[in-house]
């Protein structure tokens, strides 16, 4: 079980749990070797007992870690822990927000806009084909909005990993972008992906998907048989090449639609500087938006693909005979459908028809009641999409899953009315309401001027609307508090009679609890006790900073350190040390890769060497016994030599002195032990007999040693 403060890999420190879906949960994390947060994905504990799927979780996430691109979710690591088992993937943490979010905030995006995102999907999607990974799960939920502005894709090959208990639980959000081939559980490549984009940009650009049904199956079987809808149809001012490119990456056939995701780049980028130019050319325009009537072998494919529980792209040893050729057999007829083969004319054609449409209804209801159980044990699973690795909120940057069903309903208009009329009307319809207002000489106080969103268009249930509001032509003039602290903010507007609400946002310029911004703004007249919204900074948005590692550091490098990181030195102590040498540093108050906010100090001590205990000595060294040495002393020098019991064997002193000079006085302070040795070297007389007989007086030199103790002090 993955705890908060755990280390996975003996690198990734758990910090927090930022999202759960089907097969995984996710957390934010620490890097502790590069320093900076991921976003660590670990499978649940029934798919990593599932030696089968941990082997290809493993093989594709590996091949996915290998994409490094500004327009992909990149995965950083892949491992694993013996202990419980835990196998999980390092991503790349992205703070943002999915482009399914954005469609629904918008209702729908503008065809620049659509273009210039499907541009960076494009560019992420095409260098995954070139290493040889299929997506096979493109769509909205699973494309992010960086807070830059940078357009991200993400779960890259984990999708092939799957088995057949997350295609249940997941198909329902994904069967909406789904390519033909995919929906009748045949062989998915480059052109898939390419399909599932179209789909995406027709989204973007219309506010809905072109095909959608009650279960799996009727929106699968759409997918192949129906007419590909134009966006023009539901927004005619999309430009007609944009139209085309839509058209041409949504073909039934792959082979019709755009070979690559490079060709479709070239076209979407001149389709932003040609809006409506024809440029776009099919492979056989005859063919455009055709259909072709779904055939018993297909509905017989579908149920199989998600009854069985064998999934054939999930095969290795899988030959897909769904190729090409499958549809160069069916010639097209003057109606635009392909060619049965059947004599319309003739009696055993007829009952042939016969026989396969009550088979194809039979096949249908069963699949049916097989999808409502299959969904009803996977019900927990189906709600969230894997999440991958940012969402919209600050505290749980991981994405999650969409409603599997979108409803629509259509806007009615709400122009000349009044605003609580407007608002109980839009929320019988499931849609909820942002207002913004402003002085008018036309509209009456507290009515509806206008909507972000035009009558008669359709908006998704849940969404929103934006109203403009009108103040009336007569009002009360709103004073300016931008600047001043929220107390004093309150009371001035309190005090003319209007109800303040509260926002907090990060500011690098207004200090923390002053007022940024206020809306309605300064100057404006507004109806007496309507709502004056005013922003209050929090301060600098702050990154927290990872403390460095500065024991066993000399002190001046420990400091500048430090500095590099964006942190103080605090207060310096000096300890002694038997570990660490004098003036490096053996503590820190402040924990090696714990994070703290920029500009924090750090205290530190400083090795000042072992304790020790010094001595001192004081006293006279006495003078030679020369009882025991005859003849005696020859008037001469006399060296001293008092040495330390230390490892150094540190001199203490070295003098020469006269021998007549004893008893010698010395004081010696600091001694670093407390033993010693002192040794005397003289000259003496010695009479030794010659060769002659006679004795002759010789000088030689002598030494004597003596230990002494120190004292204490």
């Amino acid at each position: 079980m993955i705890k908060i403060g755990m280390m996975i890999g003996n690198r990734y420190e758990i910090v927090d749990k930022i999202g759960t879906g089907g097969m995984s949960d996710v957390y934010k994390a620490v890097d502790h070797k590069l320093n900076r947060f991921v976003a660590v994905k670990v499978l649940k504990q029934e798919f990593a007992e599932n030696a089968n799927f941990v082997a290809k979780f493993r093989v594709e996430a590996q091949a996915a870690a290998g994409l490094m691109h500004p327009n992909i979710v990149n995965v950083y690591d892949v491992g694993e822990e013996d202990v419980e088992p835990i196998h999980y993937i390092v991503m790349e943490l992205v703070e943002g927000i999915t482009l399914k979010k954005y469609i629904e905030k918008k209702a729908r995006l503008s065809y620049k806009e659509a273009v210039s995102i499907a541009i960076q999907v494009s560019m992420g999607i095409d260098a995954a084909h070139k290493n040889k990974i299929i997506h096979r799960d493109i769509k909205p939920q699973n494309i992010i909005i960086s807070r830059d502005g940078k357009v991200k894709v993400t779960d890259f090959g984990i999708a092939k990993a799957a088995t057949s208990n997350t295609i249940t639980s997941n198909v329902m959000g994904s069967v909406h972008y789904t390519s033909p081939e995919q929906a009748r559980g045949g062989y998915s490549d480059e052109k898939s992906d390419i399909y599932s984009l179209g789909i995406t940009l027709f989204e973007m650009l219309t506010g809905r998907v072109p095909f959608n049904g009650e279960t799996t199956v009727a929106i699968a079987i759409k997918h192949i048989q129906e007419d590909m809808p134009s966006p023009a149809d539901f927004v005619p001012e999309i430009p007609s090449s944009v139209c085309s490119i839509v058209l041409k990456c949504c073909q039934k056939s792959p082979d019709r639609r755009y070979q690559s995701m490079a060709d479709l780049l070239v076209d979407l980028k001149q389709s932003l500087m040609n809006p409506n130019e024809d440029f776009v050319v099919n492979t056989d325009p005859d063919i455009e938006g055709g259909t072709r009537v779904v055939s018993e072998a297909d509905i017989n494919q579908i149920r199989n693909s998600r009854n069985d529980g064998y999934y054939p792209e999930y095969d290795d040893n899988y030959q897909d005979g769904m190729n090409d050729e499958y549809y160069e057999d069916y010639p097209d007829n003057a109606d635009g459908n392909y060619d049965d083969g059947y004599d319309d004319y003739g009696s055993a054609g007829k009952a042939d028809k016969l026989t396969t449409i009550l088979a194809i209804a039979g096949g249908i209801v069963i699949l049916i009641i097989i999808i409502i159980l299959a969904m009803n044990i996977f019900d927990g699973m189906s709600k969230n999409q894997d999440p991958i690795g940012s969402s919209e909120s600050l505290n749980s940057p991981i994405i999650t899953d969409e409603p599997e069903k979108i409803e629509y309903v259509t806007m009615p208009d709400v122009k000349n009315i009044k605003l609580e009329d407007v608002k109980n009307t839009l929320f019988k319809l499931g849609i909820t309401v942002e207002t913004n207002f402003e002085h008018s000489d036309v509209y009456g106080e507290g009515v509806v001027i206008k909507a972000n969103v035009d009558a008669g268009e359709q908006v998704a249930v849940g969404s929103s609307v934006v109203l403009t509001v009108s103040y009336g032509s007569n009002g009360v003039e709103v004073p300016a508090v931008a600047g001043s602290t929220f107390t004093s903010a309150e009371a001035k507007l309190t005090s003319e009679g209007f109800i303040v609400n509260k926002k907090e946002d990060y500011s690098d310029t207004v200090i923390a609890g002053s007022v940024i911004s206020q809306y309605p703004e300064a100057g404006s007249k507004v109806s007496a006790g309507c709502a004056i919204t005013v922003t209050v900074s929090l301060g600098k948005e702050t990154v927290p900073v990872s403390v460095p590692g500065l024991i066993g550091l000399p002190e001046e490098d420990a400091v500048l350190k430090l500095a590099e990181s964006g942190l103080s030195i605090g207060q310096i102590t000096k300890v002694f040390s038997t570990q660490y040498a004098a003036g490096y540093v053996c503590s820190q108050s402040q924990a090696q890769n714990s994070y703290v906010t920029p500009g924090s100090t750090v205290d530190i001590q400083v090795s000042q060497g072992p304790e020790t205990t010094t001595y001192k000595f004081e006293g006279s060294i006495a003078k030679l016994d020369s009882v025991n040495e005859a003849p005696g002393y020859v008037d001469s020098d006399v060296t001293i030599k008092m040495v330390a019991d230390d490892a150094a064997k540190t001199v203490l002193l070295e003098t020469t002195v006269s021998a007549t000079s004893f008893p010698y006085s010395a004081n010696i302070h600091g001694i670093l032990a407390s033993k010693g040795t002192i040794k005397l070297t003289y000259t003496v007389n010695v009479e030794k007999p010659g060769e002659d007989g006679n004795v002759t007086t010789v000088k030689e030199s002598r030494s004597t040693e003596r230990q002494i103790d120190f004292t204490a002090e």
